[in-house]
């Protein structure tokens, strides 16, 4: 089921779309504290974010650009400031959308459903994976924390994926080097050792200490 962050702070306009969401299988979370915008993005993970410009605290641009720095999940922009400067500044921002106040809901799902197929369909999978404020971007292989890029090797960023997949769960060392190596034949154990050595070693510096936890003669996980 795809989840979707709505964040609108017209309440009929919400319910709007939450019915029709619901007709069609689609998850809804409803941002309510709109100071802390990030804080339901990254606990929910959603497929796709719907964006009202004029919102309460801080605007949708602000939350747009926000979410652009640590991920590609298409957002829509809905909208009744819909004159060509605010469409073409929310399409410049990172949106993937623009869709009018007031609007169908029919056609809001159209064009979510439409998204989704063009961005998931293709790719598969969630585009981003959330861990301590790190965004691991499956979409560009990238790790993303407090807004600055680290820069992963191929071996790092399959480690840190089959991590993060797991969070929470040990993950053996003879399922990280298959992951790694798609391979059953027998891989010196100490390569891996080095690969996992040299990843702890750019968290670290990039102030993620003690983000891969070692369970001894067992194997790792982040917690």
């Amino acid at each position: 089921m795809y989840r979707v962050l709505i964040v609108e702070d017209d309440r009929s306009i919400v319910e709007l779309i939450k019915e029709k969401a619901h007709m069609w299988d689609i998850e809804c979370r409803i941002a309510e504290n709109f100071r802390e915008v990030m804080t339901d993005f990254t606990e929910y993970q959603p497929h796709i974010v719907l964006l009202d410009i004029g919102l309460p605290v801080l605007s949708g641009y602000h939350w747009c650009s926000e979410i652009r720095k640590v991920s590609k999940v298409p957002i829509i922009f809905i909208s009744s400031a819909s004159d060509n400067m605010n469409i073409v500044m929310a399409m410049n921002m990172g949106a993937d959308d623009f869709i009018a106040k007031p609007f169908d809901g029919t056609v809001l799902i159209a064009k979510m459903q439409a998204l989704l197929r063009r961005v998931y369909d293709f790719a598969g999978g969630v585009p981003v994976l959330e861990h301590r404020g790190a965004f691991l971007n499956t979409g560009d292989y990238t790790l993303t924390y407090k807004g600055e890029s680290i820069p992963l090797s191929k071996n790092e960023y399959r480690i840190l994926l089959c991590l993060m997949e797991n969070k929470g769960k040990i993950v053996s060392r003879e399922k990280l080097m298959e992951r790694l190596w798609k391979t059953r034949q027998f891989i010196d154990e100490n390569t891996l050792t080095v690969n996992i050595g040299r990843l702890r070693k750019k968290l670290d510096a990039a102030g993620l200490t003690g983000f891969i936890t070692t369970k001894v003669g067992i194997g790792y996980l982040v917690e």
